[in-house]
């Protein structure tokens, strides 16, 4: 028997109509608008991720009685622990959550300290986690633009222990990302509604879809 060998970036959009109709409002200024319509195609997108992540994940039997008898059923065999990245990843958390809704959850706050010359770094300031030891991991944030603040969080959370198997859930990715992610953290599996080539200097996507958390929650201001 030959064993499939999948890939460890896995591109929805390929293969999924309906993601690929999702991230196509995503991007569309005349719809960008609409904040929640924006927060629901980031969740739809998510739902579908942990759908495709779910028929990897180990099952067990389960007897359940039923008014007229009793059902073998397969069930989940471990609950996975569903991670997110203040405040742009939480569309997509509630999409994961919506399927996997006795899932542990992790919160953390990495984000872009930008500079007056235009470079930024990643600050970490803040991160609440379960026991993450031997578990599978889903992490969720919209965008994998250089990879830097996504890398610096699981590396982060691989301080809590050993993390069993990885997954990366986002609505678009950029090859530059992709590439750093699997350099840094080369188990991980990367889920992305879409794969964008290009990268502006100061870290953005093109032809991406802007900045998610703004569009999603609304403008910030940064001193």
């Amino acid at each position: 028997m030959v064993t499939e060998v999948k890939p460890m970036v896995r591109n929805l959009s390929i293969y999924h109509s309906l993601v690929s109709n999702w991230v196509s409002e995503l991007r569309d200024v005349t719809v960008q608008n609409d904040r929640m319509r924006f927060r629901r195609n980031l969740e739809r997108i998510a739902e579908v991720i942990g759908y495709e992540i779910s028929k990897e994940m180990e099952t067990a039997e389960k007897e359940v009685t039923t008014p007229m008898g009793t059902a073998t059923c397969k069930v989940l065999k471990y609950q996975p622990v569903l991670a997110t990245i203040l405040r742009a990843g939480l569309a997509m958390h509630n999409g994961l959550l919506n399927f996997f809704d006795r899932a542990d959850n992790a919160f953390l706050s990495a984000y872009r300290k930008h500079h007056p010359d235009g470079s930024f770094e990643i600050r970490l300031e803040y991160m609440s986690c379960p026991e993450i030891n031997d578990r599978v991991v889903i992490i969720s944030d919209p965008m994998l633009a250089t990879g830097a603040s996504l890398v610096k969080s699981i590396q982060y959370l691989k301080e809590e222990g050993t993390i069993r198997t990885l997954h990366i859930a986002c609505a678009i990715a950029c090859t530059v990302g992709i590439e750093y992610v699997r350099r840094e953290i080369p188990q991980a599996i990367i889920w992305c509604g879409a794969i964008d080539d290009e990268l502006t200097a100061k870290g953005y996507i093109v032809p991406g879809l802007g900045d998610a958390g703004d569009l999603a929650y609304g403008a910030k201001t940064q001193n």
